[in-house]
């Protein structure tokens, strides 16, 4: 075993080596010929698919040892990620997306793989695209698209019928673009499902959907995916709200043309109109505040909570930060907000902690709640992007085992997953001096994942206690 990691090893440094002296300069590639230059492209992209049936192979290892049954044992358990999606993307340094296609390729290869033994399959049809990857034939973005346009087995599409289908998209891929080739998949599959109408029509039903992403400044992204009958619904009101910016019909009644006329002078353009539309629209249907949308909602109204400190409103100076974001907003906005919701003071001493309610309260109140929202901007492990909804309240000092207090300056916010692994898996989390980066707080990991068990400092979510921390400190230090 020593020498095949030796070997392993070897070779990782060896490409390392060969990658770096590859020519950067952009003199040294203008100097080529066109064909020299279409030759490169082609040869790195041969090696670039070599490398990723490596890096797919890797992630499937790594999904295989953050498999479900180990539970907290497992690999990405261990290290602190709720997923082995989540341990590549932090490994690699990529995108979501990136690393959920590695280790769902990676983890095809796996299955695929003739000297481990066999393994059941949810997706025995695309064991041949694992093959195709592990020779570097198949590149990774290649591989999602056929898993995606084909979809999955129904009662209408048989197993046959799908691996046909792959072996069809394997002879085609070398030829065409992933994009071209996701769109074979996706015709392939439509022809399949003519003779099961009823059971596609109910699958896009199942598949509806509106998901929730991030962008890369940190601002979310609504995907809607709808099923036939809404997506005729959406598609009726865009082309109500977008007509008169569309060349749409002529409005013959009064008030009508006189909104046509409105909307088609709008400086907005086309998608920033359509975007506060609809969102006029959402808030229109909440305001209501009808048995019909209380029993959709709730009694809980919506709310965009922003965040500001005393000084920075009294004097409009500085800027707010809305809950949940790291962006932040002129006063002006929080003002505006302010008019329409009115103020919550929450009031933070100069270490950034709130006031204290003792023991008599087992859990964390409400307000209680709002404050660590405040404080805490989400789940404090590490790289956790949980929003505070997301989040329970953890006792630093066990209300049990410690006789903790619920105190805020002995409670952070924890998702779920982070929770569970905090307790079953016996990590620590102590409180310091803070800094202008931090509340203060440090997370000691177990020693079975670091045995010297060095603390690793848990930075706030909440850019306005950032805010508020470094206002405090630029005091101090005057």
């Amino acid at each position: 075993m020593p020498l095949i990691e030796d070997t392993f090893t070897s070779s990782l440094a060896a490409i390392c080596v060969a990658a770096s002296a590859v020519p950067t300069s952009v003199a040294v590639v203008r100097g080529l010929g066109d064909d020299d230059l279409l030759a490169a492209q082609r040869t790195l992209a041969d090696a670039r698919r070599a490398l990723d049936a490596s890096a797919s192979v890797i992630a499937g290892e790594i999904a295989f040892r953050s498999r479900r049954e180990l539970g907290y044992d497992g690999l990405a358990q261990r290290e602190g990620y709720r997923t082995p999606e989540k341990l590549v993307q932090h490994t690699t340094g990529s995108t979501a997306r990136d690393a959920s296609t590695l280790v769902h390729i990676g983890s095809l290869v796996h299955l695929a793989d003739p000297t481990i033994p066999a393994q059941p399959s949810t997706e025995p049809w695309l064991l041949a695209v694992g093959t195709a990857v592990a020779c570097g034939g198949l590149g990774l973005e290649s591989a999602q698209a056929i898993r995606s346009g084909l979809g999955s087995r129904s009662e209408s599409v048989t197993l046959e019928q799908l691996s046909i289908a792959v072996q069809q998209l394997l002879a085609l891929a070398p030829t065409v673009d992933a994009d071209h080739l996701f769109a074979r998949a996706r015709a392939i599959r439509d022809g399949l499902n003519l003779a099961g109408v009823a059971l596609r029509e109910q699958q896009l039903y199942e598949e509806r959907s509106i998901r929730r992403v991030r962008r890369p400044n940190g601002l979310s992204r609504y995907i809607v995916d709808p099923d036939i009958e809404s997506g005729a619904f959406w598609d009726d009101v865009y082309d109500k709200l977008t007509a008169p910016r569309r060349g749409g019909v002529s409005f013959v009644n009064k008030a009508d043309r006189a909104w046509a006329d409105a909307v088609a002078s709008d400086e907005r353009t086309l998608d920033q109109y359509v975007h506060d539309s609809v969102t006029d629209l959402l808030r229109i249907a909440i305001g209501t505040n009808t048995p019909a949308s209380r029993g959709i909602i709730g009694s809980r109204q919506p709310a965009v909570r922003v965040l500001v400190t005393a000084d920075a409103l009294a004097n409009r100076s500085g800027v707010g930060r809305v809950e949940g974001s790291d962006l932040p907003v002129t006063i002006a906005t929080v003002e505006r907000l302010i008019c329409r919701a009115g103020t919550v003071p929450i009031a933070f001493d100069d270490d950034g902690q709130a006031v204290n309610v003792g023991r008599e309260h087992r859990l964390f109140t409400y307000r209680q709640r709002i404050a660590l929202a405040a404080r805490d901007g989400g789940c404090l492990f590490g790289e956790c992007d949980r929003p505070p909804e997301w989040c329970e309240a953890h006792h630093i000092e066990h209300w049990k085992r410690d006789h903790g207090k619920t105190n805020l300056s002995e409670g952070v916010l924890l998702c779920r997953h982070h929770h569970l692994l905090v307790h079953n898996n016996h990590w620590e989390i102590q409180r310091r001096s803070p800094s202008a980066d931090y509340a203060g707080y440090w997370l000691i990991p177990p020693a079975a994942v670091d045995p010297e068990r060095m603390p690793r400092l848990m930075p706030t979510k909440s850019r306005a206690l950032r805010d508020l921390l470094a206002h405090n400190l630029r005091g101090k230090n005057t």
